[in-house]
């Protein structure tokens, strides 16, 4: 039988690929650092808005690139 609590466990976005900015934010998952340090220590909740502090990062990272990607063919 499935614990149910282990069935809803929030995956850690971390793909290996670790690299901070100098906004202490990982440019492979797009967490901060402190929400990688905490991240084993809360709750499922809390999980669920450091991943929307994530897909709020990585959107404004792509916008970014394809901003600065743009001006190059101009």
């Amino acid at each position: 039988m499935i614990n149910q609590n282990e069935a809803t466990t929030v995956e850690s976005p971390c793909i290996r690929n670790c690299c901070l900015d100098n906004n202490d934010i990982c440019m492979g998952c797009f967490r901060s650092l402190s929400e990688i340090t905490q991240w084993s220590l809360v709750d499922d909740v809390t999980r669920r808005e450091f991943l929307k502090n994530v897909t709020k990062r990585k959107f404004q990272s792509q916008l970014k690139f394809n901003k600065q990607d743009k001006s190059r063919l101009e």
